[in-house]
């Protein structure tokens, strides 16, 4: 008889502003009565929620469940690797999605409702999926690393993250991002970028406002910049929008969220399994929705590492 794996929560009490560790107790009954008894472990600070996975990781843990936001999904999936090796390659990165954003959920098909996305954890079936290495330019000016599995972007993205954190918070995650988001939209200049695809390609140049290197294909709350990207086909999408002006660019908003962006004259669309960039001015970047810092910037690839559970109907199977 085969031994059912030992499983652990980790979960952000921040996520959802408040609202997950509230309704923690009731989610905890939910998740037990379909997957028996686990450990739960809170986060208590950035950075904690990989600390806590190697942990459980090296104890022996098989199904992980990040619950949480996507920053609290890619702290988990940190965990999981050291060295760029994966710890325990048996073990299942598994979400039950209660932030804000919800933007690598979309590309698993996983359901925002927590009673859904339970029933995937208790009969779902692991999809091997690529994870991204990010090493950046930190905010204290050390070279940092992050890997990451859903998205990095440069330019607005990356100064929309680091803007989002503003006192509308107190009304939701939501609202404080849509002000970012307009206020960027308003007020950014266009960055001049030199990118490389890939060790051996020519280096490119662009005047841009705003590069996505995408895994998986929503940020922001559910655009949508890399619409054809595959979780687990050795490479990542990367959208490169122009910079037109401010006018242009607001003008432009609706098509980040139909899916559409490639037929937009101002969009160039690439595919790469790694990526340098640089510029000479000041481009920030975010990581999973988290603004950790700035060009220069160094992307790789690591090809189906990572197995997190997804609905055992899903045509990402295929």
């Amino acid at each position: 008889m085969i031994k059912p794996p030992k499983v652990a929560a980790i979960i952000n009490p921040c996520a959802a502003n408040g609202e997950t560790a509230r309704r923690w107790p009731e989610l905890n009954t939910l998740l037990e009565h379909s997957l028996g008894p686990l450990t739960a472990s809170f986060t208590d600070s950035p950075g904690h929620g990989a600390v806590i996975t190697r942990e459980l990781l090296r104890d022996e843990y098989g199904l992980i469940i990040a619950v949480g936001g996507d920053g609290t999904i890619n702290e988990v999936a940190n965990g999981f690797f050291e060295n760029d090796r994966i710890i325990r390659p048996e073990a299942t990165l598994g979400i039950l999605p209660l932030g804000t954003g919800g933007d690598f959920r979309r590309t698993l098909g996983i359901p925002q409702n927590p009673v859904e996305a339970a029933k995937i954890l208790s009969g779902g079936l692991p999809l091997l999926i690529d994870v991204g290495k990010a090493n950046y330019q930190a905010n204290n000016g050390s070279r940092e690393s992050r890997y990451f599995v859903n998205m990095v972007s440069f330019g607005m993205g990356g100064r929309v993250a680091a803007r989002a954190n503003n006192p509308l918070r107190r009304w939701g995650g939501k609202t404080a991002f849509l002000w970012a988001t307009l206020e960027t939209f308003l007020t950014y200049r266009g960055r001049r970028v030199k990118l490389k695809m890939d060790s051996n390609a020519a280096e490119l140049e662009f005047l841009v406002a705003n590069v996505a290197v995408g895994n998986g294909q929503f940020h922001g709350g559910g655009m949508r910049p890399c619409p054809t990207a595959v979780l687990n086909d050795g490479l990542f999408e990367v959208t490169v929008i122009d910079y037109a002006g401010a006018i242009k660019l607001i003008s432009s908003l609706p098509v980040l969220y139909s899916g559409e962006i490639y037929k937009h004259p101002n969009v160039r669309h690439l595919r790469t399994a790694s990526l340098s960039a640089q510029s000479m001015a000041e481009t920030r970047i975010e990581v999973d929705g988290e603004a950790l810092g700035r060009l220069p910037l160094e992307i790789s690839l690591l090809p189906r590492q990572l197995p997190v559970l997804i609905s055992a109907a899903s045509p990402l199977h295929g």
